[in-house]
């Protein structure tokens, strides 16, 4: 079994209030001031230096504040970080872990007409609310972005389309193929709305007038954030359409072709995103050769596609699934911290 880190963070961490203008008035309702913990490492208040920034976006259902608390047999963040500079593997750095938790469940990190401008509030709002109060390095080059499933393909995406903000990037069995992840659901999205009538209004009311979410209400929310981030429509309930005919599950292409321009294996294509991807001092892709949905052909898929296009990045493939994957930050964070330090 792997080892249980008994140490408590030698750092410290503290709450920043954000608000963020791109995120008022999204359709969903949610608040628009968001709370961004941020862990400062040992010895921060006993110097002047200044430390590049590391900001930690997580998977779906999930929030930054998630990877503060303890874990049985692991280590929070803050922990794995502190015991990495130890082992001498990377050095201090300020790491920013965000709520970006929305009411259906989470965020892919783009702007969407109806979850909210989530890049906006990452690569504007945030980043200045961060260099206002602390002591980072405030340039593109010292900054890293990192995440797993959706915090993974928000990292790809950033990178793809940020790198005048972002140094370095880590995808960590980040969302990609679209055809393959998500198009196969569509199906069961249909049946389960049918207890509905096929109304997600009254779905989402449902489950905002009940105690829990079950597993499989869980997946269906997530497929509407899902359409909710890629394909918004402000003239629907929440801001949400699907891409297939309610009747026969066939793909209305206008709505699709929204999807797969959102897909990071489409997205390769664009010049500017090759210029990008070049221009970042450091690209990191990773997943888990049984990922359970599908992921790893599209990891696969867009890392043969760097090659091609001489793009320099780092791949791994590990031999398990989607789930328990924090291991993987014992590679990714070090080779991060080499890039924008």
């Amino acid at each position: 079994m792997p080892n249980h880190n008994f140490e408590q963070p030698r750092g410290k961490i503290e709450y920043l209030e954000v608000d963020s203008p791109g995120l008022q008035n999204n359709l969903l309702g949610d608040p628009g001031n968001r709370t961004v913990a941020i862990y400062l490492p040992e010895g921060y208040h006993d110097s002047n230096e200044e430390f590049p920034l590391l900001v930690d976006i997580v998977g779906f259902t999930g929030s930054g504040f998630g990877h503060l608390g303890w874990k049985a047999f692991g280590e929070s963040v803050p922990q794995r970080i502190d015991r990495l500079v130890r082992e001498g593997k990377m050095g201090p750095t300020v790491v920013a872990l965000p709520d970006c938790f929305t009411s259906l469940g989470g965020n892919q990190y783009v702007n969407s007409a109806a979850m909210g401008n989530w890049a906006d509030f990452l690569t504007q709002d945030m980043i200045r609310a961060i260099e206002q109060r602390y002591r980072v390095k405030s340039s593109a080059r010292h900054r890293g972005i990192f995440g797993k499933s959706s915090g993974g393909y928000g990292a790809m995406v950033h990178g793809m389309r940020h790198a005048d903000v972002w140094g370095a990037i880590a995808c960590h069995s980040g969302d990609m193929d679209f055809e393959l992840c998500y198009r196969g659901d569509m199906p069961g999205v249909l049946r389960a709305l049918e207890a509905y009538d096929g109304d997600i209004e009254r779905f989402i009311e449902h489950l905002r007038g009940g105690k829990k979410v079950s597993g499989g209400d869980m997946h269906l929310l997530m497929m509407l954030a899902m359409a909710a981030s890629y394909d918004p429509d402000p003239s629907s309930p929440y801001g949400i359409r699907l891409p297939v005919t309610t009747d026969t599950c066939q793909i209305i292409d206008e709505y699709w072709q929204n999807w797969l321009a959102q897909d990071p294996v489409h997205m390769i294509e664009i010049p500017a995103v090759q210029r990008n991807l070049e221009s970042l001092s450091g690209l990191y892709v990773d997943c888990g050769g049984k990922d359970q949905y599908n992921l790893v052909y599209g990891a696969r898929r867009l890392s043969r596609r760097f090659a091609e296009l001489e793009l320099t990045h780092r791949y791994e493939e590990f031999g398990d699934n989607h789930s328990g994957v924090d291991y993987r930050m014992d590679i990714s964070l070090p080779y991060l911290y080499e890039k924008i330090s």
